[in-house]
């Protein structure tokens, strides 16, 4: 098993950046959901209410960063990132933490882009490195696990096979080709290339090049894997959602793929690393 794909996601919703080599630090990899979107209260904004945020790319050549739209349909702008301005509350899922505003240049581009009113408000802020969000204590032998924007964990994880299991079964369930998912609306940091579907879910420890990972739970999936990526749409039909329900309803938290991950210890992985298994789940 080797790893065919990595990639971070520096804007928390926006554009993924494929890489040859991800340094993995204690709360993921470099530059992963950096950054975020917030509405006026605070509160974080995505793709689950704006699809429009999927075609958002991130260009970094520090210490700027240039925001454009995948089919350049809105102007592009170039910004200095700062860890210096104003902070500010932030809400990410149930945590309340310190973040960096970016200014009002970088906000009005996104009020524009996300056709918001007048009143609504929308700020982007970037991670502060004095003020760390930490695992939700759903997982108190993980509580001082740093993990910045993310949703669940520093690091998500996918395997080539539980993807084909997953296209076969909705091309039966739809009589066509036509429907078959991309990896990309699992916004993945890791893509292992395996044979055997969803055999992720027997791993506890691996190794991918020097870095041990700690698996923590399977990945609960939500509306943003019906997004196209590409085009910001939603999917009429509810796929990949609709045909996971059939056979990935894991727990009461809905249905589930890929696997969280927790690095050990921190360096560089690169595509074509092979993957070892440490330990499996009792």
């Amino acid at each position: 098993m080797i790893v065919t794909e990595l990639c971070v996601y520096p804007l928390k919703s926006g554009q993924g950046i494929k890489l040859q080599q991800a340094q993995v630090k204690t709360q993921g990899f470099l530059w992963d959901r950096e950054l975020m979107l917030v509405s006026g209260s605070g509160k974080f904004i995505t793709q689950r209410q704006f699809p429009i945020l999927a075609k958002v790319q991130v260009q970094i050549a520090e210490p700027n960063i240039t925001l454009q739209l995948e089919d350049n349909t809105f102007p592009a702008i170039t910004l200095p990132l700062t860890l210096n301005g104003r902070l500010i509350e932030v809400e990410i899922w149930r945590d309340r933490i310190l973040a960096i505003d970016q200014g009002d240049e970088v906000a009005q581009w996104f009020h524009q882009l996300l056709a918001l009113t007048p009143d609504q408000v929308c700020r982007l802020v970037r991670q502060s490195p004095e003020h760390t969000r930490f695992l939700s204590r759903k997982y108190p032998q993980d509580n001082n696990q740093p993990v910045g924007f993310a949703d669940n964990s520093p690091i998500m994880l996918t395997a080539t096979a539980s993807l084909a299991e997953l296209n076969q079964r909705i091309a039966e369930i739809h009589l066509s080709q036509n429907q078959a998912i991309p990896m990309n609306r699992f916004r993945p940091n890791i893509v292992i290339e395996t044979t055997e579907p969803f055999i992720e879910d027997s791993w506890s420890v691996i190794q991918i090049g020097a870095i041990q990972f700690k698996m923590l739970k399977p990945c609960s999936r939500c509306i943003i894997t019906t997004i196209d990526q590409k085009q910001g749409q939603k999917n009429q039909l509810k796929e990949p959602l609709t045909t996971l329900e059939t056979f990935r309803q894991l727990s009461e938290q809905g249905v589930m793929f890929g696997i969280n991950m927790i690095p050990q210890n921190e360096g560089i992985i690169s595509v074509g690393d092979h993957l070892k298994i440490r330990q499996t789940r009792d």
